[in-house]
């Protein structure tokens, strides 16, 4: 089967896609076990000394200290709780955005497109660090402020696609049986615009945890600047890579199940679940009287 832009592989060329395939995955584990054993290895210092290699025991006994797993845990925690309260306020403001941005009036929709424009061109961290100088806010609310606002603005122009994507007709419905058109746009083309770009907003809103790390500039103890910071200080350096690979599993596992969560929101939110279930065909009209008159000869009484 061939397409406009490309054409089907045959045979020959679907043996040598798998054969490259499993070259570059065998070439991929090679180099991943080299580099595992190659960490693994014990190296001598400047002075002659033999440092233990970084899978040795002596870097990783520091794990059997509850206090250990109570400041992951804190860390853990702080980060969710940034990241919660940045991601409501973000979709509040995604959704003012969105309402701006698609106004009739110009007086409106000029200066909301200005204000965008210059929050989605502002780094982040910039923005935390200006929200922290100039409001004085402390750590916390700086960085949920300044994640609030850049992921509420890239939350509002999907939102701002999502209503431009919808037919019409839907708008012009709503304002045919009565309704205002800040109402028809709450409670007609608003919900189908969020439910069509649900998919899009939560991969936001994974971008907006993995984000909070850059909290950590700005000294607030969230899960990075507790994992490679605050415990190697006290416990040593010797134990920072030991700690560095907990976080980032732990990073991981939180980032990979929230994706998780959006691919299944997405098969649950496309096109075959919001499709329209086809009308019923309309039965037939009856024949007329003196058309089974004419087919039977005579009616049956008459």
């Amino acid at each position: 089967m061939s397409s406009v832009l490309y054409d089907a592989p045959g045979p020959r060329a679907r043996a040598r896609s798998r054969v490259i395939s499993v070259v570059g995955i065998v070439l991929l584990l090679a180099i991943l076990t080299w580099l595992i054993l190659a960490m693994g290895a014990p190296k001598a210092s400047a002075n002659g000394a033999v440092q233990p290699g970084l899978w040795d025991a002596t870097r990783w006994d520091v794990f059997t200290d509850v206090q250990v797993w109570r400041s992951i845990g804190g860390g853990v925690l702080a980060t969710l709780k940034m990241a919660g309260v940045a991601a409501v306020l973000a979709l509040i403001i995604g959704v003012l955005f969105s309402f701006g941005r698609t106004a009739a009036h110009k007086a409106i929709r000029i200066p909301t497109a200005i204000i965008l424009e210059f929050v989605r061109g502002m780094p982040v961290l910039l923005m935390i660090l200006f929200i922290l100088l100039v409001f004085s806010t402390g750590s916390y609310w700086a960085g949920v402020s300044a994640l609030a606002i850049y992921n509420g603005a890239i939350i509002g122009e999907a939102l701002r696609a999502g209503i431009q994507s919808l037919p019409r007709g839907q708008r012009e419905a709503g304002l045919a049986i009565g309704l205002t058109p800040l109402s028809t746009r709450f409670r007609i083309e608003f919900p189908q615009a969020f439910r069509q770009m649900l998919p899009i907003i939560i991969a936001q809103l994974v971008v907006l945890l993995k984000d909070t790390s850059l909290a950590f500039i700005v000294g607030y103890s969230e899960l990075l600047r507790v994992g490679v910071k605050n415990l190697p200080d006290f416990f040593g350096n010797r134990y920072l890579f030991s700690f560095f690979l907990v976080v980032l599993a732990i990073y991981l596992a939180m980032n990979l199940s929230l994706s998780w969560f959006a691919r299944f929101i997405a098969r649950r939110s496309g096109p075959k679940a919001g499709k329209l279930v086809a009308p019923a065909p309309e039965p037939m009209p009856d024949a007329p009287l003196s058309a089974g008159v004419g087919a039977g000869g005579s009616a049956s009484g008459l």
